[in-house]
């Protein structure tokens, strides 16, 4: 397991975050920090609240109490379409089956949060192909995601994440449609390139192998943090 960061105020905090879904109560209360550099496993049963929790942290949904708050920005209180511009520019999202759109050949997958953002088209696909020799996908630029492996096509959604130089990445299942071998590599970059570029990462994960590559585990039961361990729990 990789050092973890020192203190420092925390890239992306949630305080209090509750969400309803009618008289169902799917999270209660739930605090969470994530720092610069620092990988965090979210981890508990089906049905505990997890993939809630991200989708609250990530601004897909709003929280009905508590605050969300990336880069110093208050999330929750934004509109929708400043939400939407915030989950293009500062978080990326890497999710179980990579979600690659297939009429696109791979660097063109990675180049689109960059063009959507406003990026002339050869200038993303440049920045995009530089993310292959460091991911050891270089020469799959242009094929597509059927012509890939699992293990590759993951590299490449990591890639995709990672492009617009994202303030934390949500990582939903990431190794769960691949072998334990190709999951643990995976994981080891993911993780890697995490610490090294300064991006929080969050997991959502049901796999304790994978939540042991990270710095801190946090286990959900029934919509509320049970508890919570690693280094600075």
């Amino acid at each position: 397991m990789t050092e973890k960061p020192g203190p420092m105020a925390p890239t992306l905090a949630g305080r209090g975050v509750t969400k309803r879904y009618g008289a169902a109560t799917v999270l209660a209360d739930v605090d969470l920090d994530v720092h610069r550099g620092e990988t965090v496993a979210v981890t508990g049963p089906s049905g505990s609240g997890k993939s809630t929790l991200l989708h609250c942290l990530a601004g897909i949904v709003t929280p009905d109490e508590g605050e969300i708050v990336l880069a110093g920005q208050r999330v929750d209180r934004l509109p929708e379409s400043r939400r939407a511009a915030l989950r293009r520019e500062r978080i990326g999202f890497v999710f179980q089956f990579g979600q690659l759109l297939p009429e696109l050949p791979a660097v063109e997958n990675v180049a689109l949060p960059l063009m959507l953002s406003g990026v002339g088209r050869a200038e993303a696909v440049r920045r995009a192909a530089a993310w292959f020799t460091s991911l050891g996908i270089e020469g799959l630029e242009l094929r597509r995601p059927g012509q890939l492996s699992g293990g590759q096509e993951q590299r490449v959604a990591i890639a995709r994440a990672l492009v617009t130089g994202p303030a934390v990445v949500f990582a939903d299942e990431p190794t769960g449609a691949l072998d334990s071998t190709t999951g643990d590599r995976v994981m080891g970059l993911l993780t890697g390139l995490a610490v090294r570029t300064g991006t929080a990462l969050v997991v959502v994960t049901h796999d304790a192998d994978v939540a042991a590559r990270c710095h801190r585990t946090v286990s959900l039961r029934d919509g509320r943090v049970a508890t919570a361990a690693g280094a600075g729990a």
